[in-house]
């Protein structure tokens, strides 16, 4: 992503959950999922929303309202592209340290928002950076991770699919969302491949390149999207994930070589 909206430095663990009642519960509340219990022992603030359920780390209760009304927007966004009702949860923690320690992960640079085993997890220090439409891209993308799954995919197909729902409705242009690679382009250096799993490594070394690897990667999506419908690009995904992206794409009369001289061309006209 570009700028502000580019800058994946907040974990928000997000998880489909049933509804809770209208009363506030506690931290130790059985209405509580399992990701959302006993996450810290004491100082767990508990927020819901419409549809979210929202547990932060010694957290302001305003920052988790306004995450919770984000998080609802955030679950109509990807139900109105995979279906739904969703109901998201968010667990917010008080640290990038604390958010790396949930995930699993030795470290998050550079990243936004990380979905890890159903959940995704908010770095507080940089998803207050974010612009409010970045924060809208945000939660959308690792909502996707979790209803959608990324088994058995190349990283330009998941991670592109995510970005293609999280600007679905985010009325951002395509050379503002773009803006690293448009810059690219109007240098005259064109992507050569379909970006792989070096260029997505999050280890803070060149912010610039990561962009770009997620701008090609939702631009290919977003080409799939356009030539074929957003409905055939969603089938494709989930066949993929079942039988390999090789074989779907050849249902739709693609081969990776074809796919990729057509998304070069679809990104030389969208940003040139």
């Amino acid at each position: 992503m570009s700028g502000q909206v580019s800058r994946r430095s907040a974990i928000v663990s997000i998880l489909l959950v049933a509804l809770a009642p209208a009363s506030a519960p506690t931290p130790d509340s059985p209405i509580l999922p399992p990701g959302a219990r006993g996450l810290w022992g004491d100082g767990e603030v508990v927020v819901r929303g419409a549809r979210s359920v929202v547990v932060g780390q010694r957290a302001p209760r305003g920052e988790l309202e306004e995450i919770a009304r984000r998080a609802d927007r955030a679950g109509r966004r990807v139900s109105a592209v995979l279906g739904g009702p969703l109901r998201p949860l968010v667990v917010v923690p008080a640290s990038a340290s604390e958010a790396a320690r949930l995930a699993g992960v030795g470290r998050v640079d550079g990243l936004a928002a990380v979905a890890d085993r159903g959940r995704v997890i908010i770095v507080p220090e940089y998803f207050a950076e974010l612009n409010s439409t970045g924060k809208d891209v945000v939660l959308a993308h690792e909502l996707t991770h979790v209803v959608a799954g990324t088994d058995h995919l190349p990283p330009w197909l998941y991670e592109g699919f995510a970005d293609y729902v999280g600007y679905r409705d985010s009325g951002l242009p395509v050379r503002t969302a773009a803006a690293e690679l448009a810059a690219e382009v109007r240098a005259g250096r064109l992507p050569g491949e379909l970006p792989g799993p070096a260029a997505f490594a999050a280890d803070g070394r060149d912010p610039v390149r990561l962009a770009r690897a997620y701008q090609e990667a939702w631009l290919a999506c977003r080409f799939l999207a356009d030539r074929f419908g957003e409905g055939t690009l969603v089938r494709l995904y989930r066949d993929a994930r079942v039988d390999g992206v090789d074989r779907a794409l050849a249902a739709l009369g693609l081969s990776a070589a074809t796919l990729t001289e057509r998304w070069r061309d679809y990104v030389r006209d969208q940003l040139a």
